[in-house]
């Protein structure tokens, strides 16, 4: 089976060089929120560019996520904190991924992404988080489109440009967001700061963002759109697709095939909802056993050619026509 791939500590802040002056300590719980975000970057970094052979919708990924005081309650105390020479600032880099081979460092101050200066982007009348989103929209489109993105950045005063070469993957965004779930809608993946299985093993977490994952690769948020909306019938058959591949995607990604079940066992009996579940959901037991269905399939395949190619063999779920 496959083996797991090296558990490198994602880049966080504490990982980066140091300026001349020492930083004051940052406040523990900020310390928690970026790692959990540099966590959930790099997983899902793994999932996504391990599984480029089989996906549909391919682009780059630089390997980094980059966040804005704006979007913070207190932003300018942020800033301070951080010694951003700005709002934009590198929050988390995939470690040894393009942007941190490129150069890149968390805490450099961003100024620009390709011809797009972040000064120009208007605020006036904006939501606190539309200039980040016009931001990672343009590091998209530029990564889609040429395969790399320059990234200018001031770093003591000095600014530097980097020229960051993509590496294929999926095309998803894996971020924390806000609120206790898990979701997926058609190009991100959003983890809420409270979501029970947040804090597990990095397997058991992989777990859950391959799940959420399968939606956008399968491309379930179309399906809906294309057939109706969201009903109960449907939502039961795509949730239990995501399932069923969720070890596909976590074998591709160095992970054992039964981190699926294992996550399944961890936060069922008490999340799963037992007799009081929803029914757009299967119970968290029958969930497991839809899961470990597809093992010996799994085995198979990555016994002949190391892969599990899910785009040839994964069986879809018959869902109705109208």
């Amino acid at each position: 089976m496959a083996q797991s791939a090296a558990q490198d500590t994602p880049a966080t802040a504490d990982q980066s060089t140091p300026s001349a002056e020492p930083r004051a300590p940052l406040p523990a719980a900020l310390v928690a929120f970026r790692a959990q975000d540099a966590r959930v970057l790099w997983l899902g970094y793994r999932l996504a560019t391990s599984n480029v052979d089989f996906c549909e919708d391919v682009t780059a990924s630089a390997g980094m996520l980059l966040h804005d005081m704006a979007s913070y309650g207190e932003g300018d105390k942020l800033r301070d904190l951080l010694r951003l020479e700005g709002d934009v600032g590198v929050q988390a880099l995939v470690p040894d991924g393009p942007a941190m081979r490129a150069g890149l460092r968390v805490d450099d101050t961003v100024t620009a992404i390709g011809d797009l200066r972040i000064a120009d982007i208007p605020m006036a009348g904006a939501r606190p988080w539309a200039r980040i989103e016009a931001v990672r929209a343009e590091t998209e489109r530029v990564l889609a489109e040429t395969g790399a993105v320059p990234v200018s950045v001031l770093r003591d005063g000095v600014p530097l440009t980097f020229d960051i070469a993509g590496s294929p993957a999926c095309r998803s965004r894996f971020e924390i967001g806000e609120g206790s779930s898990a979701v997926a809608d058609g190009h991100r993946v959003v983890i809420g700061p409270d979501f029970a299985g947040l804090d597990y093993p990095d397997p058991l977490l992989a777990a859950v963002l391959a799940h959420e994952f399968a939606h956008n690769v399968l491309k379930h948020r179309a399906w809906f759109d294309a057939n109706g909306g969201r009903q109960q019938k449907t939502v039961r058959l795509t949730e239990r697709e995501a399932d069923r591949l969720m070890p596909w995607l976590l074998v591709n990604a160095g992970f054992e095939p039964s981190a699926a079940s294992a996550f399944m066992e961890t936060w069922g009996p008490r999340h799963g909802g037992w007799i009081f579940r929803k029914r757009t959901h299967d119970g968290w037991d029958e969930r497991r056993d839809f899961i470990e269905a597809e093992f010996p399939l799994i085995e198979s395949l990555v016994a002949e050619t190391g892969k599990a190619d899910w785009a040839e063999h994964f069986r879809r779920e018959d869902m109705p026509s109208d």
